[in-house]
Formats: C-alpha cells, structure tokens, sequence
C-alpha cells in the first residue's frame, strides 16, 4: 500500500507529501524519538503524538514512509517546509495512536 493509498483509506488528512507513491510496509509507534531512531524499520508508517523539528530528522534516518501525528497534532510550519523538502511525508489524523495502529492492523499493516 502506498502513502497516497493510506491516505484515503483510513481517512488521514495529508500536511506534506512530497513522495505519496511511497510504499508503506509495517507500523510503528514511539514518542521517544532515540528509541524510534533505533527500532523503527524502513518503509514503516510511524506514528506519534511529537511534532517538533527532530520529528523529521528521525524520519529521515529511520528511513519510515510517513509520519501520522495522531491526536490533531500539528506541526508547526518549519517543520512543514523542512519535511517537505526532505521527501518526509506526514499525515495527521484526529484519533488516538492506538485507534490509527488499530485501524491499520485491519488494514494487514
């Protein structure tokens, strides 16, 4: 499935995305962002609640399809033009992390 794709399904409202044919491939949750750096894998969809700067350097050496802020997170416009222009998609969604992990399980992600 791809960003794009994902984007539709559950429904999540798009902030940035500059590579929307990326493949996602798993899940992965974390706030702690050392621990996301070193346990998320490639192509994962991660999602968080953290919204700041960091969020997208993570991204970037965890190489993780997108990022879905739960909880109507939403980040602040540097980020936005910093993403961007990284390739980092990201995604938010009003529910909680539990229910966007829940919601992509039933998915088969």
């Amino acid at each position: 499935m791809t960003v794009n794709e994902l984007i539709h399904e559950l429904p999540l409202t798009p902030i940035t995305v500059p590579d929307g044919d990326r493949e996602v491939e798993g899940v992965y949750i974390g706030d702690l962002l050392s621990w996301v750096m070193g346990r998320a894998q490639g192509d994962n969809a991660w999602i968080t609640i953290m919204s700041n700067l960091n969020i997208v350097a993570v991204a970037t050496l965890a190489d993780v399809s997108c990022i879905i802020l739960a909880e109507d997170v939403t980040p602040d416009e540097q980020v936005i033009e910093t993403a961007a222009s990284k390739g980092v998609n990201i995604l938010s969604s009003d529910k909680t992390a539990y229910e966007v992990a829940a919601a992509l399980a039933g998915m088969g992600l």
